[in-house]
């Protein structure tokens, strides 16, 4: 079969949605996403550039949510592809329904079979079961033959094998897909797209060389504050201050796992829930497993914060 081009292509380069690094941090603020100057910056020329943004840092600092805002903020769909050890080229990119081509076999038997079957040919009923009705695409593909807006997040990319990520290599290079049995689908524009990794493994260098590179870490403390002041409805300034600086003091011990910034949102939201207007010991003790769920973790933030003084909430 010979192959023709699905899409036709069109040209790349910037979407042009943002006029300057100011814009973007207005919009995603105006979102409820709180940037700092790099953040802000790494998106802009991303959209300038053309280019993908790899972003790395600990767990639940905000790397999907980055991607999820500035679809919104775009009026775009967000596709996302999941990653986890064992994907591969039919989960990431797409497959054939083999149940509905088998069953399309059938009937193409049945109508090669009968004394009525004219000009129905076996290679008919083959041509038809490798058309785009039999396509299952899946999330890269989806993003690459979309004819609507879309930002493409590929979420904790560390988590798959060297062959996958080589796929998304040459996916990110070109921004087509060769399919045998139809041709090749262009991408009619480029759409953004965001990789996010928790550092579980060294990404290769290719794949970083395609990229923007970002690294999201824990924000300071003033930061945490103004996220939390616009993340939790009705909740105080003093007990804002008081839950960043305990999560501050948590992050600082030899923890599995540190709490993250939406565990700091959860634990904000917990104790608004049980309407505290400050934070002391018993309170901290009873729901620290919020903000840490490793045992050996609460043990010792007991042991180190709770243990240490008189009174956390009292000032």
């Amino acid at each position: 079969m010979t192959e023709t081009a699905v899409s036709q292509p069109t040209a790349g380069g910037p979407l042009g949605a943002f006029s300057s690094v100011e814009d973007v941090e207005q919009q995603l603020r105006a979102a409820n996403y709180l940037p700092n100057r790099r953040i802000a910056s790494a998106v802009y020329l991303a959209d300038q550039l053309g280019k993908p943004v790899l972003i790395e840092g600990p767990a639940g600092t905000g790397k999907t949510e980055l991607a999820r805002t500035t679809a919104s903020i775009l009026g775009a769909k967000l596709i996302r592809l999941q990653c986890y050890e064992g994907l591969d080229e039919a989960k990431a990119l797409y497959e054939w329904d083999y149940r509905k081509q088998l069953l399309r076999i059938q009937v193409g038997r049945e109508a090669v079979s009968a004394a009525t079957a004219g000009d129905i040919s076996w290679d008919t009923v083959e041509e038809d079961i490798f058309s785009e009705e039999f396509l299952l695409a899946r999330p890269l593909l989806q993003a690459i033959s979309a004819d609507e807006p879309v930002v493409l997040l590929i979420d904790e990319v560390d988590r798959i094998e060297v062959e996958t990520e080589a796929l998304l290599l040459e996916i990110l290079s070109e921004y087509q897909v060769s399919i045998p049995e139809l041709g090749t689908v262009v991408a009619k524009r480029r759409p953004p797209v965001f990789l996010t990794s928790n550092n579980t493994r060294e990404l290769s260098e290719a794949l970083k060389r395609r990229c923007l590179y970002l690294h999201i870490d824990y924000p300071t403390i003033e930061r945490e504050r103004e996220i939390v002041l616009a993340r939790v409805p009705n909740i105080s300034e003093d007990l804002t201050e008081k839950i960043t600086s305990i999560v501050r003091s948590l992050r600082m011990l030899d923890l599995k796992k540190k709490p993250s910034v939406s565990e700091t949102l959860d634990w904000a939201r917990t104790l608004m829930l049980l309407g505290a207007e400050n934070v002391d010991n018993d309170l901290l003790s009873d729901t620290l497993n919020v903000l840490l769920k490793h045992q050996t973790d609460i043990e010792l933030a007991l042991a180190e914060i709770v243990g240490s003084g008189p009174g956390i909430g009292r000032n």
